[in-house]
């Protein structure tokens, strides 16, 4: 396997002072995380902060003792994410293996690994590849990342931290073990006791800690001494799992004549919903949501009348039954119906995953009635709405008084179900 690694450092940062607009960026030390009295932790600072002993994961309020003269920014979570999001989607027009972390506030967040074999024919030599991918990303990521090509997830880390003069370190097929030979042993583990000990003992090349039998290093630091000994010797520890990207369905049907009314409508969601129900069914997947977009039609609407309504509805679980989820959306068709003549339809079932097998009980024959339980509750608070559900909660079965021995509370009716079995 050929695996490329990109690291932009420092991505949060990076992304924060290209959407600031309001004035020159901070100078001096900057923390990003929130306000120093925010009840958060510090998701990234500069290099200035970073003298001043701040470091990521960290309370503001010590970030803000240990350096109450730095600018303190608020982060945008769903920018940051989206960012990735939309760089993840431009990468997979070169390889259908990616990996990354979609979360700012993780520590792997910024690092996107690849898989780059056999794409020569489509792209050119590995060094051709990177540089287009830096080019699709600059406008999305800012920054040039670096980037390391190797057969192991670590070889190519240790590629991208060291690259060659145009930023790229290539480790040659099978050349992975004599590649990081070199280096420091103290890049083989974050466990700064590890460190200290291989220093101890001498072992300041990670070529020497590939000489040594792996039963010494096992019988010296454990399961770390496994792993220091297999990434020594350009073993693969950790398999490359590349993301799967929820799929999406989408059908439309365009109606010859506008239609006003909510049975005929229901009669063209019916077959909306057959349809995409049996490719849910044929590729053995369910969905979690759908989205029903109606385009209307304003020839004789009143003035200011949307020309699109939209209901999205999640489901209380994954599921590929086309009964349940046309009663779902019928059900909020009903509740707040078009305000004009309907002129096309568009159904779209997202989080498509493949369908997740239940364990039944041999003894228990209604094994899925909590599953059953979710839909009826989510059909009721279609009706009645959310607050109009409750569920009876025991407080003080031996209160004096019958009333003080329970009490009403709300039932809340997860994606899932997961209050249903209550």
């Amino acid at each position: 396997m050929r695996l490329l690694h990109l690291h932009w450092p420092h991505l949060p940062l990076r992304l924060a002072r290209s959407r600031h607009v309001s004035g020159p960026f901070p100078t001096g030390p900057v923390v990003l995380g929130g306000r120093p009295w925010d009840d958060a932790l510090v998701l990234d600072m500069n290099p200035e902060a970073r003298e001043l002993g701040i470091r990521r994961g960290i309370p503001l309020g010590s970030a803000h003792r240990l350096a109450p003269e730095a600018a303190f920014l608020a982060p945008d979570l769903d920018g940051d994410r989206s960012a990735i999001e939309a760089a993840l989607d431009r990468l997979a027009a070169f390889s259908p293996g990616i990996a990354a972390r979609t979360d700012p506030a993780d520590p792997a967040f910024g690092v996107v690994e690849i898989q780059v074999d056999g794409l020569e024919r489509l792209w050119g030599e590995e060094r051709i590849l990177v540089e287009r991918m830096r080019t699709a990303l600059a406008p999305i990521l800012p920054g040039r990342p670096r980037a390391g090509i190797a057969g192991t997830r670590f070889a190519a880390m240790l590629g991208a931290a060291f690259p060659g003069a145009d930023g790229v370190g290539i480790v040659p097929p099978g050349g992975d073990a004599a590649a990081i030979a070199p280096l420091p042993a103290g890049l083989l583990t974050q466990d700064p006791d590890v460190r200290a000990r291989l220093a101890r003992f001498g072992l300041r090349r990670i070529g020497a800690v590939a000489e040594l039998p792996r039963s010494a290093l096992v019988a010296r630091f454990g399961e770390e001494g496994e792993r220091l000994h297999a990434r020594a010797r350009g073993e693969e520890v950790e398999p490359f799992r590349p993301r799967r990207a929820p799929e999406l369905l989408s059908l439309a049907l365009p109606l010859e004549a506008p239609v006003a009314g909510l049975e005929p409508l229901r009669f063209v969601l019916h077959r909306l919903v057959a349809a995409l129900a049996d490719q849910l069914l044929a590729r053995g997947a369910a969905a979690s949501r759908a989205r029903l977009r109606l385009e209307l039609d304003l020839a004789f609407a009143v003035p200011g009348t949307p020309g699109e309504l939209v209901v999205e509805q999640r489901l209380p679980e994954p599921t590929a039954e086309s009964e349940a989820i046309e009663r779902l959306l019928f059900a909020r068709l009903e509740g707040a119906p078009p305000p004009a003549p309907v002129g096309r339809l568009e159904l779209e079932l997202l989080d498509v995953e493949p369908a997740a097998g239940q364990q039944l009980s041999l003894f228990v024959p209604q094994a899925a009635r909590s599953a059953r339980l979710a839909w009826q509750l989510a059909r009721l608070a279609l009706t009645f709405g959310v607050g109009g559900i409750r569920r009876v909660e025991l407080a003080d079965p031996d209160a004096p008084l019958p009333e003080a021995r329970w009490r009403w509370v709300p039932a809340e009716v997860g994606a899932r179900g997961e209050e249903a079995g209550r």
